[in-house]
C-alpha cells in the first residue's frame, strides 16, 4: 500500500517573483463564501512582512477552527489587511461570480497603503482591477498570502454568519456558515426564507416561486 504523500504547504515562491519583478507590496487576495444560500460573500486581501510571516500558513479550509483564529491574531499584529463584502442583494442583481469579485475589488481598496501588486486567488482576473496581478488557481494552497487571506475572511464570515444565526434561529447558520446542509434546507421549508438569504439560488427560489 503506497503512502499518500502529504501535499507541499504554501510558500512564498508567487510572491518572490513578483518581488523580483520590482513589485514591494504583494497583496493575496481571496474570497469565501460562494456557496451558502445566506449571508454575504466576504473577500480579504493581506500583505505580509515578509520577513515576520506567521507559521502554518495554509487553505482556511484545511485548518481547524482553533488553529485559524491563532492565526488570525499573528496575521493581524504582523500584516496589511483590507476587507471587502458583497451583500445578498448585491449577490443576486449580479451573480454569484461578480460579486465574489466585486467583494475582492472592495478588500483591495481597504488596504492601506495601497498595493502595488496582487496574487488573487482563482482562475480569473475581477473585472476593474487597476492593478498588475497575477491569477493563481488554488492560491489558497500555494501562496501564504493568499492563504492569510483565505484565513482572515473566513474567520469574518464565520463570525458574521454566527451573529446573525442569533437574530434568525433554527437554521443552524452557527455550525454551517449559511451553506446548505440537511439542516439549514428543512429550516427552509419550515421556517422561510430571511432577509439574508439569496433569493438567486436554487433552494431558496424554488421555496419563494412554488406552486
Amino acid at each position: 500500500m503506497t503512502e499518500k504523500t502529504a501535499k507541499p504547504a504554501p510558500d512564498l515562491s508567487y510572491e518572490t517573483a513578483a518581488r523580483e519583478k520590482g513589485f514591494l507590496r504583494i497583496a493575496g487576495v481571496d474570497e469565501v463564501g460562494r456557496g451558502p444560500l445566506a449571508g454575504p460573500v466576504m473577500a480579504a486581501a493581506v500583505v505580509l512582512d515578509i520577513e515576520n510571516v506567521p507559521e502554518g500558513l495554509n487553505d482556511s479550509k484545511k485548518l481547524s477552527e482553533k488553529k485559524r483564529r491563532a492565526l488570525v491574531e499573528q496575521i493581524e499584529s504582523s500584516a496589511w489587511i483590507g476587507v471587502g463584502e458583497a451583500s445578498v442583494d448585491e449577490i443576486d442583481e449580479h451573480n454569484i461570480l461578480r460579486a465574489s469579485h466585486i467583494a475582492m475589488l472592495r478588500a483591495v481598496e481597504a488596504l492601506d497603503p495601497q498595493p502595488d501588486y496582487l496574487l488573487i486567488d482563482g482562475n480569473m482576473i475581477p473585472r476593474g482591477v487597476g492593478l498588475p496581478c497575477s491569477a493563481v488557481v488554488k492560491g489558497d494552497a500555494k501562496s501564504q498570502s493568499i492563504a492569510a487571506a483565505s484565513i482572515i475572511a473566513k474567520t469574518l464570515r464565520d463570525d458574521l454568519m454566527a451573529d446573525l444565526a442569533e437574530e434568525y434561529p433554527g437554521y443552524g447558520w452557527e455550525k454551517n456558515a449559511g451553506y446548505p446542509t440537511k439542516m439549514h434546507q428543512e429550516a427552509l421549508k419550515d421556517i422561510g426564507v430571511t432577509p439574508h438569504h439569496r433569493r438567486s439560488f436554487k433552494p431558496v427560489h424554488n421555496i419563494l416561486y412554488q406552486e
